[in-house]
């Protein structure tokens, strides 16, 4: 038994799923997936038989430097030294989120947390006391806000959540303001918030973020836009910059501190007040966390910071997007498949779109493609570009694609599951194991 079977089995039989993210467990990955890693540095991983690979999903995309990056490190275990936490709030908080609000002219405020999911609820709840307002308008085509209560309830993934709390989380469709304008009029005067990404897969078209924030604000709806995976990768200051919009909260994680533990929840002052102790103001119990101001990683967001300034991260960032984009878009032309292999989406973040004969979208299909990257010592669950991730990596992809493509046209022409060597990749949300 190698040790990615032993440390496989283990975690199956103490973790439900295996692994503490579910896009994280081997069901979303081709069966020649390593099973567990042991250690990353860089934009290299290796699992725990030693095996190398280029990593393109940098730790669920919150790895935008690079694994272990010195500086950054270093900051982060020179607050470990500083004790690591405190009985009062710490001298690293109060400057994590000076830096935070210096950063971001639309956030006034900052409460820190260690995971999304903390944030974006926290969000909706402040919404809900600042409007006095029950429902939640949530984006259909972002695929994740929160395990909490009020998004997993409005999922085919609804296992455990009453029937009551289901139905307080509305649904429109990115890009189109009408269907936006549509549920704001049926239910005019009851929406708290609307919620969703500046961009997922697709980017806004026609001014789609602006007139939502009119739309909210000529109704009253909290403004929520979720910078989880765009901020700290489209911009610096996210891609509420890059796109020239202002909400009225914004909630940071992944990037923000290079992979270290921290999430935040930001925004005008007037709502984020609600859980603070201005007197004469009913309580809003916010976020509270015994470990959300953890001083190594508030030490690490402000390094990364600094390290994004001094670096130009996200230039690179977006430079080494472009060069995988047009690469992977020549290769699949070479083949004469680019209407079953393409790029979509901003080129920071681009997605890869794998299709079956009827190109159509397909995972199995997709699996045979990842399956040959990862034979080439390539993970490629899906693009997320860091900072380390030059030229040199960029190109031995590129090699390593040009067999994939082949090996995935030939598959097309032919059966996929004759080319499947394990478990075909299974989407996360699903009603059924």
């Amino acid at each position: 038994m190698t040790k990615n079977e032993e440390y496989g089995k283990k975690a199956h039989l103490l973790i439900p799923a295996g692994a503490h993210t579910y896009s994280r467990t081997d069901e979303v990955f081709p069966g020649n997936a390593p099973k567990v890693m042991e250690r990353s540095k860089g934009v290299y991983t290796w699992d725990v038989d030693g095996n190398e690979y280029i990593d393109y999903g940098m730790a669920c995309r919150s790895v935008t430097i690079g694994y272990d990056y010195d500086r950054i490190s270093d900051a982060a275990i020179r607050q470990i030294h500083n004790g690591n936490t405190a009985t009062k709030a710490s001298k690293i908080e109060v400057e994590a989120a000076e830096a935070m609000c210096n950063l971001f002219p639309w956030v006034d405020m900052v409460k820190f947390a260690k995971n999304g999911s903390t944030v974006t609820s926290a969000a909706t709840k402040l919404a809900r006391a600042y409007t006095g307002k029950k429902y939640i308008a949530r984006c259909r085509d972002h695929s994740f806000f929160s395990y909490d209560d009020w998004f997993i309830g409005d999922t085919v993934m609804n296992a455990g959540i009453p029937k009551e709390i289901q139905n307080l989380t509305l649904q429109f469709n990115f890009n189109d303001i009408q269907s936006v304008k549509v549920l704001f009029e049926e239910y005019k005067g009851e929406i708290a918030a609307l919620i969703m990404e500046p961009c997922d897969t697709v980017e806004p078209t026609d001014n789609f973020l602006q007139e939502v924030r009119k739309l909210c604000t000529e109704y009253g709806v909290v403004y929520i836009l979720d910078e989880m995976i765009t901020g700290f990768r489209w911009d610096l200051q996210g891609a509420c910059k890059y796109y020239g919009v202002e909400p009225d909260l914004v909630t940071f994680g992944k990037g923000m501190a290079n992979g270290f533990s921290v999430a935040a929840l930001g925004g005008k002052r007037e709502i984020m007040d609600l859980g603070g102790l201005t007197p004469g103001k009913e309580r809003v119990f916010l976020i509270s966390t015994t470990h959300g101001a953890e001083m190594s990683s508030l030490g690490a967001l402000v390094e990364t910071i600094e390290v994004y300034k001094e670096l130009n991260v996200t230039d690179h960032i977006w430079n080494m997007g472009r060069r995988i984009v047009e690469g992977l878009t020549e290769i699949a032309k070479e083949y004469s498949l680019q209407e079953y292999f393409y790029i979509e989406g901003a080129e920071c973040s681009p997605n890869l779109v794998i299709c079956s004969k009827d190109k159509k979208p397909s995972l199995e299909y997709r699996t045979v493609f990842l399956q040959e990257m990862i034979k080439a010592g390539i993970l490629m669950p899906y693009i997320a570009i860091a900072y380390e991730h030059t030229e040199k990596e960029i190109d031995r992809t590129l090699d390593a694609a040009r067999n994939a493509m082949k090996v995935f046209g030939d598959a097309l022409n032919g059966d996929a599951s004759q080319f499947i060597e394990g478990n075909i990749i299974k989407p996360v949300f699903r009603k059924y194991n």
